[in-house]
């Protein structure tokens, strides 16, 4: 082989090395982790979150993925533990993930937040509403559903304005979520000086709720609130009905689940609910809506397109900033707005978003839902 072959084989190799190097660098994957209730009692919420960023992921990658790069989901369960919560942050850390959509638990995301600012990785809920979330100065976490702050006045304004109850009682499960959104709808009783003759914690988990019930009756209660989940608000609506126990029952979007259908069955009949928008009804989104019918899979829940937004924002970002560097990205979110099937979403300097809308809905014992507000 002569000098001039030679020089030419070497060339010819490295043009290779470097077209398989760039290649390799274009198709490495930007990872999202997942991170939400998959087991656990409160799992359809993690099902729901999980819908919603898939199909995200799906659709950005069906359309040429972000900055030449395709999307991959990772999903983790920290069963809205908060333990559970930090031990997953950690992995998400040693797996080297640098974006995360979750968590979904409020007392799950707080301290899966510290973990995450802290290290440099970029979180967006879909689902956290307690305001602390967002208050401790953090650069990294965002959210794309509204604030306790937010759906406590909307659940008090109908009740205080339509309702008009005459003895309420306030109860919730003890838990970041529920304690915070049941102190916000205090709030708004009291200040229409609605009488709430009982403030008082449930335990997660608990399925005999006679006491609490008498407690209720001897009270002349009229119009019970609860913040929690579906599985207490479940128990507590049958065996209210078991016991002869008539009131209006009412909670956040933590009870909109049609498992509370499966657990109170006729007495969820009438239950009021705050919830999102039904964005499936939006005839923006009937494509979004068929894509997910043709997986067999149901748009309504409150926590899939809020899910679907928070990954469409999160590649939006790196799309502008041209970067997978989360302080860029979101540096990006802060500053733009982003059009999105939950509506045209901007972010404020604590992750917030400036304008998100709660509804009121009655629910019924098949499952659907009746809008009261708008």
């Amino acid at each position: 082989m002569s000098k001039t072959t030679r020089r030419i084989s070497k060339l010819f190799a490295a043009i290779a090395l470097v077209s398989a190097t760039s290649y390799s660098l274009a198709a490495e994957p930007i990872k999202i982790a997942l991170a939400g209730p998959v087991t656990g009692p409160v799992a359809q919420y993690g099902d729901m979150q999980s819908m919603g960023a898939l199909m995200a992921i799906e659709q950005i990658n069906r359309a040429g993925g972000v900055n030449g790069s395709m999307l991959e989901a990772v999903t983790y369960d920290d069963a809205c533990d908060p333990k559970q919560a930090v031990a997953v942050a950690n992995k998400i850390v040693n797996d080297g993930i640098r974006f995360v959509v979750g968590h979904l638990c409020s007392g799950s995301s707080q301290p899966a937040s510290d973990i995450y600012d802290e290290e440099g990785i970029l979180m967006i809920t879909a689902a956290s509403t307690t305001p602390e979330l967002t208050e401790q100065g953090h650069t990294l976490i965002f959210r794309t559903i509204g604030l306790d702050t937010m759906q406590g006045p909307t659940a008090g304004d109908y009740v205080v304005n339509e309702l008009k109850p005459k003895r309420a009682a306030v109860l919730h499960d003890k838990q970041q979520y529920g304690e915070g959104i049941a102190t916000a709808v205090k709030q708004a009783l009291d200040n229409a000086d609605i009488p709430v003759v009982l403030f008082e914690g449930v335990t997660t988990g608990d399925k005999d709720f006679s006491a609490l019930i008498a407690k209720l009756k001897k009270e002349d209660v009229d119009f019970v609130y609860f913040g929690g989940y579906h599985p207490e608000m479940g128990m507590l609506l049958r065996q209210s009905a078991e016991n002869k126990f008539d009131a209006r029952f009412m909670g956040p979007e933590g009870v909109g689940n049609s498992d509370i259908s499966a657990i109170a069955g006729a007495a969820s009949e009438g239950m009021l609910v705050t919830l999102p928008k039904a964005f499936d009804t939006d005839p923006k989104n009937a494509h979004l809506v068929e894509a997910f019918k043709a997986k067999k899979q149901d748009p309504r829940g409150a926590f899939v397109f809020p899910a679907y937004a928070a990954v469409q924002v999160m590649a939006d970002a790196m799309t502008i900033s041209n970067s997978q560097e989360p302080e860029e990205v979101a540096a990006a979110l802060r500053s733009n707005s982003f059009d999105t099937p939950t509506g045209v979403l901007e972010f404020d300097d604590k992750g917030d978003l400036k304008n998100f809308s709660f509804v009121v809905y009655e629910w019924h014992a098949d499952g659907s839902k009746t809008p009261l507000t708008e």
